[in-house]
């Protein structure tokens, strides 16, 4: 039916009136047609499927605009129910009797009450959404009303309010023009954003002063400024455990409310305080001090150390006073303390190089011992170099699982038979390397077409980068240098496994330049960045960004292996950094004479765009045989490695003696002598660690499912999907050989 003389950009009324017209007319047409003749006929049955037709269309936009005004009716209900919960909030925040406000994890101001704003009248324009804290403490640094101490300038005085603010909770006094206090209170939120609260003292501030007041006559005055003036933090209790006595130290090692430093406050407030408050990292220590506050019977003198949150040793030093009262000494050792854990680092170094002199003065002993002290570090230096084409290697087999055309079968086989040449490689290379320092490691100067090794290596690294969703690029080059073969490969491995490792999204870039009569080899990534105090470090021994994603992959050996074999070859090595924006590294190797090779020659034939499964080790518990055996072999069918189990008892014995920890665990619920699977699992991550478990079950009870979700247990009802099971693993990040701990 031709539609065409309705407008669809008409409303709907519209339409509807038109095609009424339509209908109506024909009807009058069928009326004035000779009933006998077949043509009018044939018009009147047209007419009624189009009045029909007109009906059905009219119903639809009726339905059509019923639905659109509901959905607008419940779209302006949410809207006037945000709109009034966001002014509930603000005028609960309005309604605290201290100034408020809220800085986000950014350090952004996200709103205030007015008393906030009344505080320092000069920054209150300046104040509002979008505000950064270090601009608020900059603008309340020029405010007329703020009187800063004697000894402290404008600068000093930001400097140390931006310090403060990087504790997890700080309480400080502010001195106001007009002999008026403001005592500032910040807390951490669970996101990491701040909570400030200003709370007006003054009153409190006068009536300490009266107290002290009274209290002082000439001998008192000049205790209390022996105390002031002495570096520990120094708090006297009477016989009642009632605070009379503290000096300015003690504010600030410990930083407690104005409400708590006040003349008669029980040990017990100071002690819940800092409970409450968490400001040391352990209990131990606050315990001990309590126990020896509340001993019966005469005190003995107590010495100990505490640690706070912020990384802060105290030297604690009690002692009782005649009349049953006692005085308590806080002493910042910090600096002591880092000074001896670097000295003891030190000194262990000194021992282990004085130790490696004497072993290589016994001659008869000699080549034994540096035997093993070479195979112990091949052996650690493998754990960390022979992920990268190993991991190769298994992603390259599960495609050759899944390849039916028989060019892609010998495709793939050779890129596994490359990987474990890549592997071999490296074994001999890491033997050589084990020879630096005696100055014994054997070379090979040779022509080497870096096209060869940079293709090759990128094809090793492509599916690892796929992974992690990064873009691997590999810029294909006809240059010849003169090196080692087995080294140099060796060095841009090393530098492309670190930049695929610690990238988190963004790209990879593996190229060469011509710099004159030298190649300089080239590996870019647009990962965390290294910052400039740290990149002498990473080139020692088991260093590792603790910042950088991944670090936990490797052992710290990499950059290491690196910086030796450039110095052993003559190539020079540079680094290019930004934090936050990525890293760049760069070997200079001289270029072989007028030698270089057809492009076509590297490429080699295009990796794969197939996605592979994940190598996942699988521990299985459960105790029907026949349903274990079943679920191992369907899991084995998809290339994933299964460790068995009955119980929890051969769950624990298995992984103690394997020494790995699986990537995910398969439990049934009903087990053996009345255990059953959400209990196993419990105990097994009390010590492997929170590994991502399901729980296989017929039972569909409200009570297991709830306990499932308590746990972050996987329930999975009985029988199986294959389908959910392999969704499942897919879902799970395969781990590299984690040793059990």
């Amino acid at each position: 039916m031709n539609l065409s003389i309705v407008n669809p950009r008409d409303s709907l009324e519209r339409q509807n009136e038109k095609l009424l017209k339509i209908a109506s007319a024909l009807m009058r047409r069928v009326e004035q047609a000779s009933a006998d003749s077949g043509e009018a006929f044939a018009n009147f049955e047209r007419a009624l499927m189009l009045e029909a037709e007109v009906r059905a269309r009219t119903r639809d936009l009726e339905q059509t605009l019923q639905l659109l005004n509901e959905s607008n009716a419940r779209l302006a209900q949410a809207m006037s129910d945000a709109e009034r919960a966001r002014s509930d909030l603000y005028d609960a925040i309005e309604a605290v009797k201290e100034g408020f406000a809220l800085f986000d994890s950014d350090d952004v101001l996200v709103m205030h009450n007015s008393r906030f704003a009344q505080t320092l009248p000069d920054v209150a324009d300046k104040l509002g959404p979008g505000l950064n804290f270090v601009d608020y403490v900059r603008f309340c640094s020029h405010s007329r009303f703020i009187i800063f101490p004697e000894d402290m300038s404008r600068q000093d005085w930001v400097t140390q309010r931006l310090a403060t603010h990087r504790r997890q909770s700080v309480n400080f006094n502010v001195r106001l023009s007009g002999d008026r206090w403001l005592q500032v209170s910040e807390q951490r939120t669970p996101g990491q954003g701040t909570a400030m609260l200003q709370t007006e003292i003054t009153e409190l501030i006068k009536m300490e002063r009266q107290e002290r007041d009274k209290l002082l006559d000439e001998q008192a005055r000049l205790i209390r400024a022996t105390l002031d003036h002495i570096d520990q933090g120094i708090c006297i209790f009477d016989r009642d455990q009632r605070l009379v006595g503290w000096n300015a130290r003690l504010r600030d090692l410990l930083s407690p409310p104005i409400q708590i430093l006040r003349v008669g406050t029980p040990f017990a407030v100071f002690s819940e305080h800092f409970g409450r408050s968490r400001l040391f990292d352990e209990t131990e220590g606050p315990r001990r001090l309590g126990q020896w506050v509340d001993c019966p019977e005469a005190r003995m003198p107590l010495t100990m150390e505490l640690h706070t949150r912020d990384n802060v040793y105290l030297d604690v030093f009690g002692q009782e006073m005649p009349d049953r009262g006692f005085v308590i000494s806080f002493t910042d050792v910090t600096a002591e303390r880092e000074a001896q854990i670097a000295m003891n680092a030190a000194n262990a170094g000194l021992e282990r190089r004085v130790q490696e002199r004497t072993i290589a003065l016994q001659e008869a002993l000699a080549e034994a011992e540096l035997a093993n002290a070479s195979k112990s570090r091949f052996v650690a230096a493998a754990s960390h170099d022979l992920l990268q084409p190993l991991s190769a290697a298994k992603l390259f087999l599960a495609s050759l699982e899944r390849s039916s055309a028989g060019e892609d079968v010998l495709d793939t086989v050779r890129r596994v038979q490359s990987a474990f040449e890549s592997v071999e490689g490296i074994l001999g290379a890491l033997l050589d390397i084990s020879r630096l320092d005696s100055g014994n490691a054997a070379l090979s100067i040779t022509n080497v077409p870096l096209g060869q090794v940079l293709a090759q290596l990128g094809s090793e690294f492509r599916e690892i980068a796929r992974q992690k969703r990064l873009d691997l690029r590999v810029v294909p080059t006809r240059l010849v240098v003169r090196s080692d073969a087995s080294y140099l490969r060796r060095i841009v491995q090393n530098l492309l496994a670190n930049a695929v490792r610690y990238t988190r999204t963004g790209k990879v870039l593996l190229g060469v330049r011509r710099r004159g009569g030298r190649a300089r080899i080239e590996v870019w990534d647009t990962g965390p960045g290294i910052p400039e105090a740290e990149r002498a470090a990473i080139f020692r021994e088991f260093q590792r960004l603790g910042t950088s994603v991944g670090a936990e992959e490797g052992m710290g050996l990499g950059l290491a292996i690196v910086e030796r074999a450039c110095a052993l070859l003559g190539h020079d090595l540079d680094l290019v950094s930004e934090v936050g924006r990525g890293t760049g590294f760069r070997v200079s190797v001289a270029l072989a004479d007028g030698e270089e090779i057809a492009a076509s020659e590297l490429l080699g034939r295009p990796s794969s765009e197939e996605v592979h499964p994940a190598d996942l080790i699988v521990l299985v518990i459960e105790n029907d045989k026949v349903v274990r055996m079943a679920l191992t072999a369907l899991l084995e069918s998809w290339g994933v490695s299964t460790l068995e189990a009955s119980g929890l008892a051969d769950a624990d014995a298995l992984l103690q003696e394997l020494g790995i920890a699986p990537d995910i665990m398969l439990a049934d619920y009903h087990l053996d002598d009345g255990k059953n699977g959400l209990d196993a699992i419990t105990a097994i991550r009390a010590t492997q660690g929170i590994i991502p478990a399901a729980l296989v079950t017929a039972d569909r009870t409200d009570e297991v499912a709830e306990r499932c979700r308590q746990l972050g247990v996987v329930l999975l009802n009985k029988p199986v999907a294959p389908a959910r099971l392999r969704a499942l693993l897919a879902s799970v990040v395969p781990a590299t050989s984690r040793l059990m701990g």
